[in-house]
């Protein structure tokens, strides 16, 4: 049957995971509004909103929500199209296939944890989660797109060393972001509006939250000065202006998320400056990966730097 289906070629299947990656993109800043506008039980049941499916009968905090809702159904399309187009590439690469299938996997399995999320009035541990897969679908929606541009045998190029130190900000990075997930969790920002109710994270107390931001901005610190090191590494090994480019915009990220995180802190986290925040987060996180990405791919131990080619811009 998938022999009588039209192919599609590389260059187009490459702007399919464009649009796909660039919806997934959005969903996490419309996620963002709907809990900093206090809409997230703006449809207080799921899958329906109110008892219907498609209604028009909202006020402001519904229709954000609901609105969100129906974004995420023209995400899920650009989902399942990125995984179905996969096998219908010319010439098929199982790595894109495998890649593929994760996004309408995660989208699904967002739709899952969002109506938990929901049931469970807003609980921190859920919202938590939600977010943090959001930001695993998205690695995986840049991973794709990536991917789909570079041959598979493309060679290295660059050497072991410096293709290990940009993976290395990673992991950095993700507890960076866990940290800051939970430091959203104990703060004022629950999603809910008026009577409703949200629990936050008290494990320390009545004074998780600051507890929380001090130890979010020391790690968030040691981030900095890690993607401050690579920056310098990088020129010094003489790495490829792609790598050092991507290196440059993770430092202003970085750099950007210290003085709106100060605003923030110093301003009673008002709901528009936490906003721009979250925002900054993701796209420094998409900065990470394309630090890592821009590196390579690792070459084999045996093989010798001199036999390689260099990194063009």
């Amino acid at each position: 049957m998938l022999e009588r289906l039209p192919r599609i070629g590389p260059r187009a299947y490459a702007r399919v995971t464009k649009v796909a990656f660039v919806l997934l993109m959005l969903i996490v800043f419309t996620g963002a509004a709907v809990r900093l506008t206090g809409s997230g039980l703006g449809c207080p049941t799921w899958p329906k909103c109110h008892g219907h499916l498609i209604t028009t009968k909202l006020d402001y905090h519904g229709a954000v929500e609901y609105g969100n809702r129906l974004i995420t159904g023209l995400v899920g399309v650009g989902a399942i199209a990125a995984a179905l187009l996969a096998y219908l590439r010319r010439p098929f690469r199982r790595d894109l296939a495998w890649l593929g299938l994760l996004l309408p996997i995660g989208v699904i399995a967002q739709a899952v944890l969002g109506g938990l999320t929901v049931l469970h009035h807003l609980a921190p541990g859920f919202v938590m989660g939600h977010f943090l897969l959001s930001l695993t679908v998205l690695a995986a929606a840049f991973a794709l797109m990536w991917r789909a541009r570079v041959e598979p045998d493309a060679p290295p190029i660059e050497d072991r060393r410096t293709v290990l130190a940009a993976r290395a900000i990673v992991p950095v990075a993700i507890w960076v972001l866990i940290l800051g997930t939970i430091t959203t969790g104990s703060g004022p920002h629950p999603g809910t509006h008026g009577s409703e109710i949200a629990k936050r994270f008290t494990f320390h107390g009545g004074n998780t939250m600051d507890w929380m931001i001090h130890w979010h901005g020391r790690f968030s610190t040691f981030f900095g000065l890690c993607a401050l090191a690579l920056w310098f590494y990088l020129r010094r090994q003489g790495a490829g202006e792609r790598v050092r480019r991507a290196a440059t915009f993770l430092c202003l990220g970085i750099a950007a998320q210290g003085v709106i995180g100060f605003i923030q802190y110093e301003n009673r986290l008002p709901t528009a400056i936490v906003w721009i925040h979250v925002c900054v987060a993701t796209l420094t996180w998409l900065a990470v990966l394309w630090t890592a990405a821009s590196a390579g791919r690792l070459a084999p131990a045996h093989e010798p730097a001199s036999d390689r080619l260099t990194a063009t811009a």
